[in-house]
């Protein structure tokens, strides 16, 4: 019993740690790992982000008032004065737009800012539809490997069919010749009893003649089973012609994947041997307006028509005169000749400034490029809606498509295996041809491929959904 129950802990020791050891790989192995680690890692990414914390680094810029003006000026030899001798003079000046102008300045670089942050959106759900179908693709590729390779297998099962049955045809044609061959031996005792040899002649060549045709059916039956091994062998060739080309596309996938998440190009890719299949939830299949409200693109748009308000406000409040405050201070030495009480005093004088605008075209042509970038954006940003929802339709139709075709193909790769399988056993009792084997067996082989396209498809039709239809 100690035993039973030391087998036991033991037998579930090693389940758990296999169980552990499949949960961390699929943990860092898994779609899900490489999305993260895309997002962390991919330069377009990374840029975007990068662009976008330099966005906001406008807001404190414009949001600033201009810098004071500071002039000096010191005499080479003191000017006189009635109240002394004036060696230097000092002015201090700072410069005020009008109410409201930095404001909306400010406004106007925030939302540029948040134009910013939604192209960091798109380009990380863009590198997120690229490396799920980058992902799908090699899937695509390793199972079109893997079901090359096991019809490799099978042609050459059906070749050592062929071979067996080719021998068997030969050994089977040798062995009626002799009996053919006694058939002289009978004739010849026959014609004794004949009157005339005719007879016997007669019966020689009717022998000969039989003993010919078995011969040119024996040959018949082996140049057939020949010609049969040769063209299992030239299918074989094209699969494994047709393996080798997968295998390089496998690479080139494998490279463009691991270029997606910035890591060395012949980095091993895990792709699991099959995928799990999720419809779509019934939000994502009804066409509403509101569905694109969180896309990026239009989300980058609408603030740039809202910095393109806060611009022509701004721009308004311009044309309006700056006000400027200051200070004049006068540095002035005593004069021995002066006898004024105020000799010797230094002066200082409060000072204001104004501009005048009064240059009005450069204010109203500001205005008016304003007015035709905001109706190119409302342009621009119906144009993209109808972009959109054109391709979301296009990726509804991928998607209702590749269901469609996996459940046609699921059932016919199911068919056509059962055909295949019959056929090969008639086929080793002589009942059936190798060229009906052959021709199910390359429709298996289609089915089966064409199965994987729409695995495929289905899942790159999800991603492509939701990448047009990000949740906020």
């Amino acid at each position: 019993m100690r035993k039973k129950k030391n087998k036991y802990i033991a037998f579930g020791i090693i389940i758990c740690i296999t169980l552990f050891q499949s949960i961390s790989v699929y943990s860092q192995d898994s779609l899900m790992h490489y999305l993260e680690m895309a997002t962390k890692n991919n330069p377009t990414v990374m840029q975007r982000y990068n662009e976008y914390q330099a966005a906001l680094q406008k807001v404190p810029q414009v949001g600033s008032l201009p810098d004071p003006q500071l002039d000096l000026g010191v005499y080479l030899s003191p000017m006189e004065l009635i109240a002394g001798n004036q060696v230097a003079d000092i002015k201090l000046m700072q410069m005020f737009p009008w109410f409201g102008v930095i404001k909306n300045a400010k406004d106007e670089m925030s939302l540029m800012a948040k134009a910013k942050f939604e192209t960091f959106r798109d380009a990380k759900l863009q590198v997120y539809y690229d490396v799920q179908r980058t992902w799908f693709d090699l899937y695509k590729v390793r199972q079109n490997i893997r079901i090359s390779e096991k019809n490799v297998e099978l042609l050459k099962t059906i070749e050592r069919l062929t071979l067996v049955k080719y021998k068997t045809g030969s050994i089977s044609g040798s062995s009626t010749q002799p009996s053919a061959g006694n058939a002289p031996a009978a004739s010849s005792g026959s014609s004794g009893m004949n009157v005339m040899g005719g007879g016997g002649s007669g019966s020689t060549s009717g022998s000969s003649s039989a003993s010919s045709a078995s011969g040119s059916m024996g040959s018949a039956s082996g140049s057939s089973g020949l010609s049969g091994v040769y063209q299992i062998q030239i299918e074989l060739g094209d699969l494994e012609n047709s393996i080798a080309t997968l295998k390089n596309e496998e690479q080139v996938i494998v490279a463009q994947f691991n270029s997606q998440l910035n890591r060395p190009l012949t980095t091993t890719v895990y792709v699991p041997d099959s995928l799990l299949l999720e419809p779509l939830d019934i939000t994502y299949l009804s066409v509403k307006d509101s569905m694109f409200t969180q896309n990026p693109m239009l989300g980058m748009i609408h603030y740039e028509q809202q910095s393109l308000d806060a611009r022509k406000k701004m721009q308004k409040q311009m044309g309006f005169p700056m006000v400027g405050l200051g200070v004049n201070y006068s540095v002035i030495n005593k004069s021995a000749m002066s006898t004024s009480p105020m000799n010797g005093q230094d002066m200082i004088m409060p000072m204001l400034t104004v501009t005048l605008p009064v240059y009005r075209k450069k204010y109203k042509a500001m205005q008016t490029e304003t007015d035709f970038l905001k109706k190119a954006s409302e342009q621009n940003y119906q144009a993209t809606a109808n972009s959109l929802q054109t391709e979301y339709y296009g990726a509804l139709q991928l998607y209702y498509d590749a269901g469609r075709r996996m459940k046609l193909y699921e059932s016919q790769s199911r068919l056509a295996q059962k055909t295949l399988d019959i056929s090969i056993k008639t086929f080793s009792s002589a009942a059936s041809g190798l060229s009906d084997i052959l021709r199910i067996r390359q429709q298996l082989l289609d089915y089966e491929l064409k199965q994987v396209e729409a695995v495929a498809d289905f899942n790159k039709a999800e991603a492509w959904v939701k990448r047009l239809t990000p949740n906020p």
